[in-house]
C-alpha cells in the first residue's frame, strides 16, 4: 500500500502542475508550484482520511467519520482561493485562478482516494477549459482595462473619451483629478473601460494617438 499511496501522490502533484504551468504562462497570481501543493496535500489528506484511522475502527464503542478530514480540505481552499482575487477600480481579477485551485484541490482528492481515471479526465478537461475554449472564444465577451494617465490640457481628456465612446467602448468608470502646480496644472484621470475581448489592440491603439499630449501611467 505505501508504494500505492507514493504513487497518488505523485500522480496528483504532476496533474496539479501543469495546471498550474498554464496559469504560470499566463502570467497569474498563482502558477505551477501552489497548484502542485494544492493538488498534492488534498491527495495527502484523502489518503489519511481514508486509511489513517483503520486501527481505531476496530475498537469498542469508536464510531469514526472518514469523511470529515477530505470535507475540510473544501473550506480550506476557499481561503487560498479567495487570496488569488483582486477588486481594484470596478475590476474583478482572479477569478478563473480561483476556481482553477479549487479545482485542481477536486483533482487531487479524486487521486487521493484511488480514482485516477476521474482525476486525469478532469485535469485534461481543465486544461481544456482554460486553453481551446479560451482560443475559440477570444473575441466573445467583455474585457474591463484599467487605464491612468495625466494631461496639462482638459480638452485632451473631452478628445479622449470622445474617441472611446464612438468607437464602441464602454466607459464604466471615471475619475479626474486637478493638481494645481506653481505654474501649471495637470488632470489626473482614471478609467475603467469594458469592450469586447477583440477590441483589446483598438484600445492601444487609441491611446497611442494621444501619446503626445498626455503621460500614459498604467494600462492593465
Amino acid at each position: 500500500m505505501t508504494l500505492e499511496f507514493i504513487f497518488r501522490l505523485f500522480l496528483a502533484g504532476v496533474l496539479g502542475a501543469l495546471i498550474g504551468l498554464d496559469r504560470e504562462y499566463r502570467a497569474k497570481e498563482a502558477g505551477y508550484r501552489t497548484h502542485f501543493l494544492v493538488s498534492l496535500g488534498s491527495a495527502l489528506f484523502m489518503i489519511l482520511s481514508q486509511y489513517a484511522y483503520d486501527a481505531l475502527l476496530g475498537e469498542p464503542g469508536v464510531s469514526l467519520d472518514p469523511s470529515r478530514i477530505a470535507s475540510q480540505v473544501v473550506t480550506g481552499i476557499g481561503f487560498i482561493g479567495a487570496g488569488t482575487i483582486i477588486f481594484q477600480k470596478q475590476i474583478v481579477r482572479g477569478l478563473t485562478t480561483a476556481a482553477g485551485i479549487w479545482v485542481t484541490a477536486g483533482i487531487g482528492m479524486a487521486i487521493g482516494a484511488g480514482m485516477y481515471w476521474l482525476g486525469t479526465s478532469a485535469a485534461a478537461l481543465t486544461l481544456v477549459g482554460l486553453e481551446v475554449l479560451s482560443y475559440l472564444f477570444k473575441s466573445i465577451g467583455m474585457k474591463s482595462s484599467y487605464v491612468e494617465f495625466s494631461t496639462s490640457r482638459r480638452e485632451v481628456v473631452n478628445a479622449v473619451r470622445e474617441r472611446l465612446l464612438s468607437d464602441g467602448f464602454i466607459i464604466a468608470s471615471y475619475e479626474m483629478e486637478q493638481v494645481n502646480h506653481e505654474r501649471a496644472t495637470t488632470y489626473q484621470v482614471t478609467m475603467v473601460i469594458r469592450a469586447r475581448k477583440a477590441g483589446e489592440q483598438t484600445l492601444f491603439a487609441i491611446l497611442h494617438d494621444f501619446q503626445d499630449e498626455m503621460n500614459l501611467y498604467k494600462v492593465q
